[in-house]
């Protein structure tokens, strides 16, 4: 693009340049894109000193992780058609010290990303804070372009969600609303008969549904239960086949009804027993595919064996 900072404000007036409706909404054939969470530059050094209000004073841990996923990313053939980072960029929450630190070295390193792979951007909570306000929502926007949108990827249509507004909206109760009616019309239209129709619909966002089963407990790291009935029910009706979300900093999530629920682990700081790493989703025409690869498989050509077996598979 002609400005590199453009790949980072992508996301305008509800829609992702490049990736369009017009553009985009006829299936072509099979295709893979990177799925990837919690990059929370900070959170390493801060969870080793136990002190995970904090900022985090040092992210080198988590720049260099990025760097090598970007690399490895890169090499990839043939390429992905999009990277998409499922929230908690960086770790510190907005107006605190090191957050503008934070930002601009993870925006120096996603700009060696090769162009011809966009990136998407998740809110979640450490981006937007854990009860959002009309100010820090603006301060997202500035920085990574929408909070939620939908795009269009070789017949499939993508929407990417603000999971904050879902978990606590108290401060900035418009701006749920606002979301609430464009997600209705984005899932009626989705279900309805008309042209274009998806071959599949996949949801992005930053909190887990679920991380087991869909009537587990509320938790800090899935959705409370009533929210997340009427997400499911409505995402059902739709026919969304799978909502890709990070948060946990482990892998989990599961399939029912149809659904599959995909919990990604970090690129950044593990709270589990994975690897940093990344996750290949291979998109067919009849399924969604998706393997959980380590950095470290990444950088000797993981990905690529693994893309391959998902091809055969």
């Amino acid at each position: 693009m002609a400005d590199s900072e453009d790949i980072f404000l992508r996301a305008q007036h509800r829609t992702f340049s490049g990736l369009t409706e017009d553009a985009e909404s006829k299936w072509t054939g099979p295709f893979f894109f990177i799925q990837a969470a919690d990059p929370q530059l900070g959170l390493m050094k801060a969870w080793k000193e136990g002190d995970c209000e904090g900022g985090g004073d040092e992210w080198a841990e988590e720049v260099e992780l990025i760097r090598r996923a970007v690399e490895a990313v890169n090499q990839l053939r043939p390429r992905p058609r999009f990277m998409v980072l499922c929230g908690d960029l960086v770790h510190a929450m907005p107006d605190t010290p090191f957050r503008e630190g934070q930002e601009r070295d993870l925006k120096k390193a996603l700009k060696e990303t090769d162009p011809s792979i966009p990136l998407v951007f998740v809110s979640g909570n450490h981006d937007l804070g854990n009860t959002p306000t009309p100010r820090t929502h603006e301060q997202f926007c500035s920085a990574w372009g929408n909070d939620y949108f939908s795009f269009w990827v070789g017949g499939v249509l993508c929407l990417v969600l603000n999971s904050q507004l879902f978990h606590d909206a108290s401060a900035c109760p418009q701006l749920k609303e606002a979301q609430e009616t464009w997600l209705e019309e984005q899932l009626s239209r989705a279900s309805s008969s008309a042209e274009p129709k998806p071959k599949h619909v996949l949801v992005f966002q930053h909190i887990p549904l679920y991380l087991k089963t869909p009537d587990e407990e509320d938790d800090y790291f899935n959705l409370k239960r009533e929210v997340r009935q009427s997400l499911l029910e409505r995402f059902k009706r739709a026919g969304v086949k799978a909502v890709f979300s990070g948060h946990y900093h482990r892998n989990a999530g599961g399939l029912h009804d149809g659904l599959d629920m995909v919990v990604s682990s970090a690129i950044g700081c593990q709270l589990g027993d994975d690897a940093h790493g990344l996750r290949v989703v291979l998109v067919t025409d009849e399924a969604i595919v998706h393997r959980y690869v380590s950095l470290e498989q990444l950088s000797v050509g993981g990905a690529d064996r693994d893309l391959q077996e998902l091809l055969q598979g």
